[in-house]
């Protein structure tokens, strides 16, 4: 099975973090920080990747070491359960609208981490959640889940649905990249035989 559990204990934060690549969008989060966990639940729902988190930190002081820590310790588990790679899709790429934004999202499992993140929110935060915690977010994800990740926001006036947009593109476009693809069988998607470095 492609699963994966990851512990990450700091003196910020305490993080656990359990997927399931083949699950079927299941998910129990709780990180202290709601609107945060909204957007994981969408990731989980939309990818078809059953993802458990449990958080805790220093969130009296802001939630910026919480939402850090998850996106690491998440790809991290990520990274683990997708092994040697062998016999995945590999790339995927969506469209996703919601009411009046719409967000382009391209992803390699390439073994290379690099993000590019063109999305801007004309307010300073989501409810009680900083805007420019997504992007921190999205980097710590894509620097330890060993993947390329591209995200741009079209256009958009409301910021909640410009983030909700990041991530369901994020979660359609990593549940196809991460498939095991038949014609594949269990050859590792690369000319140089072996992903990353």
């Amino acid at each position: 099975m492609r699963t994966a559990t990851i512990s990450r204990d700091t003196k910020e934060t305490r993080i656990s973090v359990e997927i399931n690549l083949d699950g079927t969008g299941a998910y129990d989060v709780a990180t202290g920080v709601g609107f945060f966990d909204h957007m994981l639940e969408q990731l989980a729902r939309h990818s078809l990747i059953d993802i458990t988190v449990r958080a805790e930190g220093d969130t009296h002081i802001d939630f910026h070491h919480t939402v850090e820590d998850t996106g690491i310790a998440l790809g991290q588990a990520i990274r683990e359960a997708l092994g040697d790679m062998a016999g995945i899709t590999r790339y995927g790429d969506t469209h996703l609208a919601m009411d009046e934004a719409l967000t382009r999202c391209a992803l390699d499992v390439s073994g290379r981490p690099f993000l590019v993140w063109d999305v801007t929110f004309d307010r300073d935060k989501v409810g009680a959640f900083d805007t420019e915690l997504f992007e921190e977010f999205f980097r710590a994800f894509t620097m330890n889940a060993g993947i390329t990740l591209h995200i741009a926001n079209l256009y958009g006036s409301n910021c909640h649905h410009i983030a909700e947009t990041c991530f369901k593109a994020v979660a359609r476009t990593l549940r196809k990249a991460v498939e095991i693809d038949p014609r594949q069988a269990d050859r590792i998607p690369t000319t140089k035989g072996q992903l990353g470095g």
